[in-house]
């Protein structure tokens, strides 16, 4: 039993690695795109709709990114096997 308690908490931790890695990643996407100049694309960007696809666009970047960071990290792990 005690070989099952050490599973689930590794995979907690791991688990909570990488809710912070997307957290993160969310939030520095937010904070880039803060810098594009959405008055050219769209029509109010100022409103609620344009506010909401701002958002969208942080998550959507901010997942692919930390997507891409994890997947290194497993990867980079991997390699030791062949050394």
């Amino acid at each position: 039993m005690d070989y099952v308690d050490q599973m689930n908490s590794s995979l907690g931790m791991s688990g909570l690695i990488n809710i912070t890695i997307v957290l993160i990643c969310i939030g520095c996407s937010w904070w880039a795109l803060q810098e594009l100049n959405l008055e050219k694309l769209l029509k109010r960007p100022r409103s609620a709709q344009g506010k909401l696809l701002q958002i969208l666009f942080s998550i959507a970047l901010g997942y692919q990114t930390a997507k891409f960071i994890i997947d290194y990290f497993h990867w980079s792990t991997w390699l030791s096997g062949i050394f």
